[in-house]
């Protein structure tokens, strides 16, 4: 006891150090634990894939579609259960800037195939009965105000000319990790007017989703799909859901690379910044550590007492950086929801500043420890003058 009010009154002797030194750890913290969440959420899409979902896709790229007509044939490959099929449709509601994913889906069997998706059975029914129907998720709707029977109309892009969508279900995720901004509608209505307008995108989807018995039968199945459309003139590429996930992850990995190195060299910031105000805390106290050995102090005594004080000012700073984290991450997810949905603080997050506060507390404290305990007795005194 006496040992810790030693450690509390040793602290704040600087107060403005102190302080300092604190706030600085703060902000470190901060901006470790937010870069860390930034790269969580950037792989929030890969995290959620189900294990026994395959994507298949055009081999060449997936700007090229599929023809429809694969649908029989994948829907017979041993071990499939379900087939679905979508279509990205990137339309434009208002301005630009209003960015969402939207997609064009096979209303009967989509929703079959991901079950996350948690939708009303009336509001179901409603959306397959109408075919410019639409499906949004909470998210969105909440971002924008709609509400079950407004018209949401859309410029196409991909697909020309307006687009006139009625809300008449809103689905929510069955966990945290799902995607609540997503604008689903059926495939046949644009399809109708892609064979109006005789486009050559008529017949055609963007990828297949399809559901497997066993996550073990993933490979096997995946390469029977690619080997019977080897030969054909639109080869595919089927991969589990998480894989597909990934290409898209990879196309900014050298942002992600970036952003981890950037929140490692934070830590290091923290590690100077404690470690300097450690090292002037000690050699201004080299009186103090003589005279306290002197009395009988032991060693380990001393290095509870600079290690006490650098744990109490990380931990002081790592809590306060830890506290503000959640509001900060909240207000940046609520301006950036468009391109970060599953934007959110993970346990693991929390554990890490708070790992990295105590690591960094004990790293500075090193030092200071083995100046104060080799510190000669007569050297400390004569230091007096």
């Amino acid at each position: 006891m006496a040992l810790f009010r030693l450690i509390l009154k040793n602290t704040f002797r600087q107060k403005l150090r102190a302080f300092l030194t604190i706030a600085g750890i703060a902000i470190a913290i901060l901006g470790f634990s937010f870069l860390r969440t930034v790269i969580s959420g950037w792989y929030g899409g890969v995290e959620a894939s189900s294990q026994n979902r395959l994507i298949t896709r055009n081999a060449i790229s997936l700007a090229f579609p599929l023809p429809l007509a694969y649908k029989g044939v994948l829907q017979g490959i041993p071990g499939v259960t379900g087939v679905s099929y979508g279509d990205w449709f990137g339309g434009v509601y208002i301005d630009e800037k209003n960015f969402f994913p939207q997609f064009a889906i096979d209303a009967p069997t989509y929703f079959d195939l991901y079950p996350e998706f948690k939708v009303p059975p009336e509001q179901m029914q409603a959306f397959l009965r109408e075919r410019n129907a639409a499906i949004v998720g909470v998210k969105l709707a909440t971002r924008y105000g709609w509400k079950i029977g407004d018209t949401v109309r859309l410029r196409g892009t991909f697909f020309p000319s307006d687009w006139d969508f009625v809300i008449r279900g809103i689905y929510k995720g069955a966990e945290p990790t799902t995607d609540e901004t997503q604008f689903f509608f059926h495939w046949q209505y644009v399809e109708e007017r892609e064979r109006q307008n005789d486009s050559p995108m008529a017949g055609h989807v963007g990828w297949y989703v399809l559901r497997v018995s066993n996550p073990e039968l993933a490979g096997p199945v995946s390469q029977a799909i690619d080997q019977r459309f080897k030969n054909s003139l639109a080869a595919t590429l089927t991969e589990s859901e998480k894989a597909f996930q990934m290409g898209f992850v990879s196309m900014t990995e050298s942002i992600l690379i970036a952003l981890k190195i950037v929140s490692f060299l934070i830590i290091g910031v923290i590690l100077v910044v404690l470690s300097n105000t450690m090292a002037m805390t000690v050699r201004e106290r080299l009186k103090e550590f003589s005279v306290l050995k002197a009395m009988g102090f032991r060693p380990r005594h001393l290095m509870t007492l600079i290690a006490g004080e650098s744990l109490l000012i990380a931990l002081l700073g790592g809590g306060l950086g830890i506290a503000v984290t959640a509001p900060a991450v909240a207000v940046f997810a609520k301006k950036l929801e468009n391109f970060f949905p599953l934007l959110r603080v993970e346990t693991a997050t929390y554990l890490a500043c708070l790992l990295t506060a105590v690591g960094v507390a004990f790293g500075a404290a090193i030092f200071p420890i083995w100046r104060a305990i080799t510190l000669k007795i007569a050297d400390g005194l004569r230091r007096i003058g």
